[in-house]
């Protein structure tokens, strides 16, 4: 009932249910692998992120990142220089089967989709979670 009268129930709901079950209580990571700047004071909302953030949230280990507003130049900073991604183009992978040259999108052909091969950040993500797995090896309860 409570979840009825708060705004964004979505962002505590499962958390709630995870903490108070008892055979995951202390099985939980703190993290949400976001990466956010909030108000100061109250630290009620995400401040938006822009250009001027973007090394901080480069270098935090982050998966994802909130809030931007729409069509932000941070955003296509993003996908050039931490996705690989030229504009209008995917995200380059192992699936892209096509010639790399600075006139021809290698992912223009495809090969098998279900080809994966982690890439530096991907790499990175996995320390990040590793680091993460280690904090609550460490902590008796992760649930706070």
């Amino acid at each position: 009932m409570y979840f009825n009268n708060v705004m964004l129930p979505e962002e505590g709901y499962f958390h709630s249910v995870i903490c108070n079950a008892p055979e995951f209580m202390n099985t939980t990571v703190n993290s949400d692998l976001r990466f956010m700047i909030w108000d100061n004071p109250p630290k009620m909302e995400p401040l938006f992120l822009n250009l001027s953030d973007f090394i901080q949230m480069a270098q935090s280990g982050a998966a994802f990142a909130r809030q931007f507003h729409r069509d932000d130049p941070v955003l296509n900073l993003i996908d050039e220089k931490i996705l690989n991604r030229g504009q209008g183009r995917v995200s380059p992978g192992a699936w892209c089967s096509g010639r790399n040259s600075w006139w021809n999108d290698p992912c223009s052909q495809w090969g098998d989709v279900n080809v994966l091969r982690p890439g530096p950040l991907a790499k990175r993500l996995g320390e990040t979670v590793t680091n993460l797995m280690d904090d609550l090896k460490s902590q008796a309860n992760q649930c706070k």
